[in-house]
């Protein structure tokens, strides 16, 4: 075991509760470090339900692209924590390394002196303490969950907000309608603080919109006032300043178009229209974000069906599902195949509601148990329920095992096959794949 993961373990039982969601907390250990958040450069404070570490993803390949140091605070993490915290440094930015990250733990341990903190909370701590010694430009911050009382929002004047699609998540925590949750998500907004806000549901954008208003934020909405679009094989971007012509994104589906779209505007915004153009177009095409809509080329590629497509994707709710099912779909109509769902859940999730998207898309279907994750649904409800859908549907061990099993049938045409549902399960097979996360 590494040392950090001693640290994470006694981290875990420093609050009953695994989330608690409340400021006076870390207001109170950041004090007690100094208020590293108030030395961190130029912010840029992101939230939402889906497409939050895409879009970050995009803002750190155009921003890095611009010769700029970025600093990057995300979660969760799917095989290693360091994941969680990237540091700006020359070229590009770094996942914090071990001996940085066991020294941060060790200073916010010792500054804490063994007070009531969440694990979100003290690590939240860490990373702005990293953030704050370390040179850089510009910090790129993920809303861990919600907003108005996650424990990243602490900055009293950010360079900027940015509101990725706002669905139906965590409604134990949110609310139980996507108007509550965007409420709740838009208290990340100051005043005079421009709001960049993603196209998205009607129900969200008139929230944001009316509480970017209240608070005395400056919004910029997409639809209203950017947009993108494909056109002959190229991304359009508009806005007031003008238009520009760009590549497709590195990462697939055409949601992730809006992502990068909500990116641009937040740099136009945050640094005006004169932000590369140059920059904006190689971030593009180096934007990486592992298990968002991934191919598969390692360790399990070679136990699937030989000339199967093999893809990956953390999407974990109802909109998520959504969004994949229509990624595949166009790569269905441009490469049709046979589609293989490999599916494992947690047990909050809505089963119904994320399988819905791929009836009539996926052939068959086989759930698979999480493993080492207590609060996963167990495969044989999800079969079951996938069954009462009228979908072709059976358990199965695990992913290797399912791919080995799929591998010793006769194909016609060789399979797509796609695994998805949740990020704890990407995590097992990034790792199982070797395609671990850099």
């Amino acid at each position: 075991m590494k040392l950090s993961e001693t640290y994470l373990h006694r981290f875990q039982a420093l609050h009953p509760v695994l989330i608690d969601l409340s400021l006076g907390r870390v207001e109170r250990l950041l004090a007690k470090l100094g208020h590293p958040e108030e030395r961190m450069a130029r912010v840029i404070h992101v939230g939402g339900t889906n497409g939050k570490g895409s879009t970050i993803a995009f803002l750190r390949a155009m921003l890095e692209a611009d010769g700029q140091r970025v600093h990057c605070f995300t979660s969760p993490h799917l095989v290693s924590f360091h994941e969680r915290i990237r540091l700006a440094a020359p070229g590009g930015g770094r996942l914090v390394s071990e001996e940085q990250l066991v020294a941060a733990f060790e200073h916010v341990e010792a500054v804490n002196s063994g007070d009531p903190v969440t694990f979100f909370e003290i690590t939240t701590a860490a990373a702005f303490h990293l953030f704050a010694e370390t040179p850089h430009d510009v910090c790129l911050i993920e809303v861990g969950l919600g907003g108005a009382f996650d424990a990243t929002n602490v900055f009293k004047r950010p360079a900027a907000t940015v509101h990725a699609p706002i669905s139906m998540d965590h409604r134990e925590h949110l609310g139980d309608s996507v108007e509550k949750i965007a409420r709740t998500k838009a208290g990340i907004m100051r005043r005079g603080v421009p709001a960049i806000i993603a196209a998205q549901a009607d129900e969200a954008s008139h929230i944001l919109q009316r509480e970017a208003e209240r608070v005395g934020a400056r919004a910029f909405v997409g639809g209203q006032d950017f947009g993108v679009h494909e056109e002959n094989g190229r991304l359009v971007y508009q806005d007031d300043q003008g238009l520009i012509d760009l590549p497709l994104p590195r990462l697939r589906g055409r949601h992730q178009h809006g992502n990068a779209g909500t990116a641009i505007a937040a740099l136009r915004t945050v640094f005006g229209p004169g932000f590369a153009a140059a920059a904006i177009e190689k971030g593009l095409l180096n934007a990486e974000w592992p298990a968002r809509l991934q191919r598969l080329t390692g360790n399990l590629a070679g136990l699937a069906p030989q000339g199967a497509d093999l893809w990956l994707d953390g999407g974990h709710n109802e909109d998520g599902a959504r969004v994949l099912a229509e990624a595949i779909g166009e790569i269905e109509e441009r490469d049709p195949r046979p589609l293989v769902l490999i599916i494992g859940l947690m047990a909050r999730k809505d089963t119904r509601a994320i399988l819905e998207p791929f009836r009539g898309l996926a052939q068959e279907i086989y759930a698979v148990d999480i493993d080492e994750t207590p609060a996963a649904r167990p495969a044989a409800d999800i079969a079951t329920t996938a069954r009462t859908m009228g979908l072709v549907a059976a358990t199965a061990g695990n992913v290797s095992e399912t791919l080995r099993f799929l591998a010793a049938r006769d194909w016609t045409a060789a399979p797509r096959i796609l695994i998805a549902g949740s990020l704890y399960l990407a995590g097992e097979v990034l790792k199982a794949d070797g395609s671990l996360p850099s």
